[in-house]
């Protein structure tokens, strides 16, 4: 049996639970999305070393190239998707409540315009009428 000329392993995580997901601190991430980034270096060797994806590391690189440490600790896009999502909730009711005003706007609209007293309207007399004798 012969030994690899990598070196020895430095890392040897033992999985004792049925856990779906780890969790990385920020400071790992960060550690991890520095590491790939040196020279030489390429992000699926650091992720393979790391035991993360390498889809996982690329969406850590491009958060902390794009919104900094602040995204990376998130685990967000640039601008928060919780906060999206919260101001795309509050726009739709906005919406909701302008079609219901709009509605009740064109319902009064219509009441006004039955409840309006008519004008009458005499009938035009026409300057060429022989019946009115003026000519």
């Amino acid at each position: 049996m012969s030994k690899a000329s990598d070196g020895p392993v430095s890392r040897v995580e033992v999985i004792t639970s049925v856990q779906r997901r780890r969790r990385w601190s920020t400071a790992e991430k960060v550690r991890l999305v520095e590491e790939a980034m040196q020279p030489g270096m390429s992000v699926s060797f650091v992720a393979r070393q790391a035991g993360v994806s390498p889809s996982q590391l690329f969406a850590w690189k491009r958060r902390m190239l794009e919104g900094g440490h602040a995204a990376v600790q998130a685990d967000e896009d640039v601008v928060g998707t919780s906060r999206v999502r919260e101001l795309e909730k509050r726009v739709r009711d906005l919406e909701r409540l302008l079609g219901r005003k709009t509605m009740e706007n064109e319902i009064l609209k219509e009441a006004l315009d039955v409840a309006r007293p008519k004008k009458r309207t005499l009938p035009l007399l026409s300057w060429s009428d022989p019946t009115d004798g003026s000519r």
